[in-house]
């Protein structure tokens, strides 16, 4: 096979690849393996190192959807002859090498990596490509800026770079290359002002863009902003925060004041980068909080024009002198920075409270002993209270933090109630006294999340009203064991959900959010959600139990779903040592989510649209029955069939194609996504099935669609671990067609959940309640709808003669809703959010 210049394998069923299968193909210049499973069963493959040596005149590697797994290999960027890599639709992880700068690559085809850990790290290989013509790297998780250098790809006419992690401003240079014609950049963190092409296609939907049309220009202390958020890094807390043209709405870290931006407040951010000097360009800036970051380099001169500046709070980081010359008034702070040279620039003095290590005797810097100067006296006294106060404040803390171990050890223990106005103080880690939190518990009627104007410790201070505090972090951090990776139940965009048992037994799930500084308006979105999830309370949603707030940390705690995500038992059940789930057990669970959407979409104290319904997001419990859980996305709708615009938000596979394409939703779009549920209830496939290449057959809603019609294709499709009788198959047909009719593309053709539930529940054998639930109340069926239940009641009510009302108690109503367990408050009503 030394001559063969051309191999196309391409579509077939080749199942494995030899180790030596390259060897020899010398003369080999174009080779497609496209859309082969090459061992797939033993785990996939990895491209053999010795193809460089083998082949060294190949051209054309095409390798999609074959099963390839790990990294790209490097020596591909140092093979001089290839110009076309195909790498689409596969398991690989990791960067782009650094050896493909300077390479030949004139087609680059790396997108839609499958596995969960996809591509990532920068796009600064790029730059160096000179002759790439077509870049597709969408579908990955690449991350950082698009990189100014992409100016110097003159042939670049193609690239797509959505649904990514990519941060920053659109280059000038990119927009401006002379053949580029298609771009794509939906759906990533970009910034600043909108991109446009001269002449070709650009999209850019699902940004932070300041404003829609290229031509508007961003706000002053917006630019300002992002050109501070780019010289820190593009810290991951900031990134999806900071978006749109008006800081003063929501940006983390951010306050205002008369509409100008007025307090910057960023401590323990990840800010890895320097202080960029256009912060002297916002004008209102009375505090800078910058402590306990990473940041590097010297304090911008810039920073002392702010006429209104108080406070420079820049400790523990690794910045260099010397310090500019701010006025005596500004309160600077160096604490914690070793390699600060605290001279200052002339005219300066060095800071009041800027922390150094003492100089030995005599060295530079120091006195001398005999060279006693006037108010000598008044510095020892002051550098003896610097040394004492730290460190009788260190043995406290350390006392503090005995006490919590001891707490956390004891078994039996219980939350004891503390006293009015009593202050009880958690050590939030081990690095020193000022890392405390302090809760101050008071009986008062009003809540509020004070904060100080002169400290970024005194922001930790929280009032919260004693006989509705729910749950100390400390006692979440005893019961997750620290929040230990073991412990961890799922991830998602909104944070990490831990397993905890408290120590009455009590098991329960905690999300972590992403820990961050947290903006007054993120303070008041958090406490709004609160209240939120604290009025829609059901059966079959997953019910909140309590929250904590410590520093910038946000915990919710919710009941914990023994049997986890339905997802796990439909896709994933041989890894996990699971049963397949029976039909009946399906067809409950499709009941269950039915009667938990037609709570959010009709008979909540408002009408509520989830967003983000999926397998996931359904949990299940020890007997099967099933919640619908993450309400993280949760929308309320306005009265009547209006839609609401919102920022695209949710699962791809699951959306609705209207409000894929608008933005604009409706509880339509909720019932849509049932649909798909149902659909994977069915054949226990995924929403999405990146190895169907055909756009028609990969997103299951739109195969299903085909494949019914077709009675021999449409068993072939059902699940192959259902044992399939006629009356089970009469029964997977029926919900078949509910869920054709739910993904109907036209909104106005899908029905509202009610009938959902109304065609499910004769299909569901009769659940026979437990001894303290009754069968129904006053002759009404519980396996009616709620509306018709309601409206039962309410002619029963009606009928009765002889003028007695009958109620029902609180405690009936809950059904399945857990107890709150020792330790949380006795009552958690809305108020406890506000």
């Amino acid at each position: 096979m030394a001559a063969l210049r051309h191999a196309y394998l391409n579509d077939n069923a080749f199942s494995s690849l030899p180790n030596d299968f390259f060897d020899g193909l010398d003369s080999l210049e174009e080779i497609c393996l496209d859309n082969n499973p090459l061992n797939a069963t033993a785990g996939g493959w990895e491209i053999p190192p010795a193809l460089a040596a083998s082949s060294p005149q190949l051209q054309s590697l095409r390798l999609t959807n074959c099963s390839l797994v790990g990294g790209i290999p490097g020596f591909l960027g140092g093979m001089s002859g290839l110009q076309m890599l195909t790498l689409s639709y596969n398991r690989l992880s990791g960067p782009i090498p650094g050896t493909f700068a300077g390479s030949g690559v004139q087609k680059l085809w790396l997108n839609n990596q499958l596995g969960e850990t996809k591509l990532s790290g920068t796009l600064d290989v790029l730059a160096g490509m000179a002759d790439l013509q077509q870049a597709w790297l969408h579908g990955n998780q690449f991350t950082g800026p698009i990189p100014d250098a992409i100016s110097n790809c003159k042939q670049l006419a193609a690239l797509w770079l959505n649904n990514n992690d990519l941060v920053g401003l659109v280059p000038p240079g990119l927009t401006a290359l002379p053949l580029l014609r298609d771009v794509k950049l939906d759906n990533n963190n970009l910034v600043g002002p909108a991109p446009a092409l001269k002449t070709g296609n650009l999209s850019s939907s699902h940004n932070g863009f300041c404003a829609v049309k290229p031509e508007d220009k961003c706000a002053p202390e917006v630019m300002a902003l992002l050109q501070f958020q780019a010289e820190a890094g593009y810290p991951v807390k900031l990134t999806s925060s900071w978006s749109g043209n008006d800081p003063c709405k929501g940006w983390l870290g951010v306050t205002c004041s008369q509409g100008k931006v007025s307090v910057l407040n960023l401590p323990s951010s990840g800010l890895n980068g320097t202080i960029s000097k256009s912060l002297g360009d916002l004008s209102a800036l009375s505090d800078i909080r910058l402590d306990s970051n990473n940041l590097t380099g010297h304090v911008p001169d810039s920073l002392t024009g702010l006429k209104l500046l108080k406070k420079l709070d820049l400790g523990m980081n690794d910045l260099n002198g010397p310090l500019p010359a701010f006025r005596p008034d500004v309160n600077v702070i160096l604490t914690g920075n070793p390699n600060f040279n605290t001279k200052t620039s002339p005219g300066g003095s060095a800071p009041k409270d800027a922390t150094h290590s003492p100089t030995t005797p005599g060295a530079p810097g120091s006195q001398g002993q005999g060279a006693a100067s006037p108010g000598q006296g008044n510095k020892k006294s002051k550098i003896l209270l610097a040394t004492t106060i730290p460190v009788a404040i260190g043995v406290v803390a350390l006392l503090s933090l005995g006490a919590v171990v001891l707490f956390c050890k004891k078994n039996g223990s219980s939350v004891q109630p503390q006293a009015t106005s009593s202050v009880v103080v958690h050590p939030r880690n081990s690095s020193g006294p000022d890392n405390l939190v302090k809760i101050v518990m008071t009986s008062n009627d009003s809540f509020g999340a004070t904060s100080s104007g002169t400290s970024s410790r005194d922001s930790d201070i929280h009032m919260i009203e004693a006989r509705n505090f729910v749950i100390s972090v400390q006692v979440l951090r005893c019961a997750t064991k620290n929040f230990a990776p073991d412990n961890v139940l799922g991830r998602g965009g909104f944070g990490v959900v831990y397993k905890g048992v408290l120590h009455d037994g009590t098991m329960i799930a905690v999300k972590r959010m992403e820990s961050s500084v947290i903006s007054n308006k993120a303070l008041d979105e958090f406490q709004a959600e609160i209240a939120i999830l604290t009025k829609v309370r059901h059966r079959n949603l997953v019910s909140i139990m309590g929250y904590g707030i410590e520093g910038n940390e946000r915990l919710l705690v919710y009941e914990h779903m023994s049997n986890g995500a339905l997802s796990k038992h439909l896709f994933h059940w041989k890894q996990h040592e699971l049963e397949p789930l029976s039909w009946k057990k399906r067809l409950n669970i499709a009941l269950d989510v039915a009667r938990g959407m037609e709570y959010l979409h009709t008979l909540a104290q408002q009408c509520y649209i989830h967003r983000d319904l999926k397998s996931a997001n359904i949990l299940l419990g020890d007997d099967f029955r099933a919640k619908v859980s993450d309400f993280g996305l949760l929308k309320s709708a306005p009265d009547g069939n209006f839609s609401v615009a919102t920022r695209l938000a949710g699962t791809f596979g699951y959306l609705a194609p209207e409000y894929a394409v608008t933005g604009k939703i409706t509880t339509k779009a909720d019932v849509f996504s049932f649909g798909v549920v149902l659909m994977e209830l069915i054949t226990g496939m995924t929403a999405i099935d990146e190895r169907r290449i055909d756009e028609e057959t990969r997103y299951l809603a739109s195969w299903f669609g085909q494949i019914r019609k077709d009675e021999e294709k449409f068993r072939a499709a059902i699940d192959p671990t259902l044992e399939l009788t006629d009356e089970i198959f009469e029964s997977i047909s029926v919900v078949a067609e509910l869920a054709g009719h739910c993904t109907s593309r036209e909104p106005s053709q899908r029905p509202d959940m009610g009938h959902a539930v109304t065609v499910l529940v004769p299909m569901v054998e009769k659940w026979k309640p437990s001894s303290n639930e009754a069968e129904d109340y006053m002759g009404i069926d519980l396996h009616l709808p709620l509306l018709q239940m309601v409206k039962g009641w309410q002619e029963s009510e009606a009928s009765m003669t002889d003028g007695s009302i009958m109620s029902l108690s609180l405690e009936d109503s809950k059904g399945s809703i857990p107890a709150r367990p020792a330790g949380f408050a006795e009552s958690f009503t809305s108020a406890d959010g506000r």
